[in-house]
């Protein structure tokens, strides 16, 4: 069975799932994020067998997310570095991160998001850039976009804006 693929929805959603919504390329994304950009440090970190690992670090690199750089001649070694629409992904780990430790961590906490300066515990929430508020379901949304199809103004003009 082939593996539908997203690319060409308009859902934004299901566009950033098509790049990384394999769960190897969401970990490889967390430890490039930890400072690891050589193959042997992503293997050792995740466990990951070699075939898949080059699978999934040549897929991030053809959507954008990481760069392969030559670091080696001889032998030929590459490292892979976040791109800035790699850098862009942070505060969707950190959602993730605070996410999973709210619900899915019964023991506590095993990772933490801490102040850089003080190293006090954070709570990530979505604000808006543009007024600073903070985005909850009773005053914010989602709508159709100037380049929604009419499949996407229907599916929008019928769901309703509490669940969207």
């Amino acid at each position: 069975m082939q593996r539908k693929s997203f690319s060409d929805m308009q859902c934004p959603i299901a566009r950033s799932l098509e790049r990384v919504g394999e769960w190897w390329s969401i970990l490889i994304l967390r430890d490039a994020f930890q400072g690891l950009t050589q193959f042997d440090q992503f293997q050792k970190s995740l466990g990951i067998a070699p075939n898949m690992l080059i699978r999934r670090l040549n897929s991030l690199v053809e959507v954008g997310l990481l760069e392969r750089r030559r670091y080696s001649e001889h032998p030929p070694r590459d490292e892979y570095v976040l791109t800035e629409r790699g850098r862009d992904f942070r505060p969707v780990l950190w959602a993730l991160l605070a996410w999973g430790n709210k619900h899915f961590a019964p023991e506590g906490p095993s990772v933490l998001i801490v102040d850089a300066q003080t190293g006090n515990p954070a709570d990530p929430v979505l604000a808006d850039r543009t007024t600073g508020k903070i985005m909850t379901a009773d005053s914010f949304r989602s709508a159709p976009g100037p380049a929604a199809d009419a499949r996407t103004r229907a599916r929008y003009t019928t769901t309703p804006a509490h669940v969207a």
